[in-house]
């Protein structure tokens, strides 16, 4: 028996002795990663699609209204809708913008595609070169699922077996001793910021963990760490105040983004749960170590974040004010954070 039957043979173990276990948490159990375990299912409702994301994610219009989900280990976003005005033009960031579906994609890191058959769920799956899922699409009621079977005849690839090649990812570069940083030039470039996306310019310009980013704020009223709780109660006022925010969740594959109105906002276990109708996010409140109140200068005034990371150092979710470029940020937003720094 070769390493992919045995590893096949553990998962129907695992399945029969807990029928209800997903397959991220099944992968963790197994010491592998999801993709592997997916790949096991080639030939059995799941097939290999070539690695031509740009071509395939240039179709996904057709299927209509499906479900994109992105996550990391500690938080899920999902969201419904059509993929509309995808532009693969860059080679550094690709995008979908739309009202529903609104993403910010790295195709370098993507490796792996697939379609999965389960029952009557039917999905397309991305993974990383290490076997991570890094976004995947599930069709709804309100899908055509002729369209998938059509992307998938097209799409296919001719090699059809069971099992992945995964390779290690390189680990984070140590953090930069403090006393290397050149703290006064990064807080002048901060003060001096014009558009929040040139922060991302100024980590790496100064050579800075975005934690360490943080610490190094010119002023607290640049960056100031809150109590992680405070993260429930921004969700739960958002909702009775009935203003729209943006959720950032990603991955190092993709970042997929909600912006509008929450309403309901409920407790499972230790996640705190978003369940609109066109709107899921999982948070585990457990896997939170550190959250930010963040504001950066813009040519439309400040921009005000709420960034939630964990023990690693890692971004698990962004929470905006609803914004768009030319239009000040929400006073309502202003107006919360400023009392969840109280």
């Amino acid at each position: 028996m070769n390493a992919v039957d045995t590893l096949k043979e553990k998962w129907n173990k695992l399945k029969s002795e807990q029928p209800h276990l997903r397959i991220r948490n099944a992968a963790d159990a197994l010491s592998v990663s999801e993709g592997e375990l997916l790949a096991t299912q080639v030939g059995d409702g799941v097939t290999v699609l070539k690695p031509d994301f740009a071509g395939i994610l240039s179709e996904v219009e057709s299927l209509g209204k499906v479900m994109a989900l992105t996550r990391n280990d500690e938080c899920v976003h999902e969201r419904k809708g059509i993929y509309l005005n995808g532009d693969f033009s860059s080679p550094h960031a690709q995008l979908f913008v739309g009202d529903d579906i609104d993403l910010r994609i790295f195709l370098s890191e993507w490796k792996f595609a697939f379609a999965v058959v389960e029952g009557d769920k039917k999905s397309l799956q991305f993974f990383g070169k290490d076997g991570l899922a890094i976004h995947k699409i599930y069709l709804t009621k309100d899908s055509q699922p002729e369209a998938f079977d059509a992307l998938v005849e097209k799409f296919k690839s001719e090699e059809q077996n069971p099992g992945m090649e995964t390779e290690a990812i390189e680990p984070k570069p140590a953090e930069k001793p403090d006393n290397e940083v050149d703290i006064e030039g990064f807080q002048e470039a901060w003060k001096e910021l014009k558009d929040t996306h040139a922060f991302f310019g100024l980590l790496k310009k100064f050579g800075v963990s975005r934690l360490q980013a943080l610490r190094f704020a010119p002023h607290k009223s640049f960056a100031r760490k809150i109590d992680n709780e405070k993260v429930v109660t921004l969700l739960e006022e958002a909702s009775k105040r009935e203003f729209p925010i943006m959720a950032f969740v990603g991955n190092r594959g993709n970042i997929q983004i909600h912006t509008g109105n929450i309403k309901k906002v409920m407790w499972h276990g230790p996640w705190i749960n978003v369940m609109d109708p066109n709107f899921n996010l999982h948070l585990d409140t457990t896997r939170i170590a550190e959250t930010w109140v963040v504001r950066k200068p813009t040519e439309d005034g400040i921009v005000t974040a709420v960034e939630v990371f964990n023990k690693e150092g890692d971004i698990i979710v962004q929470f905006f004010g609803k914004r768009k470029p030319g239009i000040p940020e929400l006073e309502e937003w202003r107006s919360l954070v400023a009392e969840l720094e109280n």
